[in-house]
């Protein structure tokens, strides 16, 4: 396999692999404005958004994943020390995103089981959980 070829095929793997992760931001955002205005029109209660929000940052979460996934495919084949310099530049601004988006949605979870907000599914005790009421705790 000749570099040339090689080089071309890891050039279509990085287009899909960075097609797959604005993919999933933009299902995610989608996903989230759906239901913001699916709940907004109901309850006027902020709690009720807290959900819609953990959902979309696990969608910016994956998503920010698979960029990440496709920068190193990008550098894989024969990089040059300014490659590598980019992708360590960009895969610490990204590591870092997904660090602090990750901390933000374990406490958002942690404050709402803490706070017995609405939940959506089954609870952990495995009963199914009426999203317009508040579960006790």
């Amino acid at each position: 396999m000749s570099k040339e070829l090689l080089r071309d095929f890891a050039d279509v793997l990085v287009t899909v692999v960075e097609a797959i992760g604005a993919a999933v931001i933009f299902i995610g955002a989608v996903w989230a404005a759906v239901r913001f205005v699916v709940l907004g029109l109901g309850r006027r209660n902020a709690a009720v958004f807290t959900p819609v929000r953990l959902s979309l940052g696990r969608f910016l979460t994956l998503g920010l994943e698979f960029q990440l996934a496709a920068d190193v495919l990008r550098t894989a084949i024969a990089p040059s020390f300014q490659q590598i310099g980019q992708l360590a530049a960009i895969a610490t601004i990204r590591t870092a995103l997904n660090f602090f988006l990750r901390r933000e949605i374990e406490q958002e979870q942690r404050q709402v089981t803490a706070d017995g907000a609405v939940r959506d599914g089954p609870s952990p005790s495995g009963r199914q959980v009426d999203p317009t009421q508040r579960e006790q705790s």
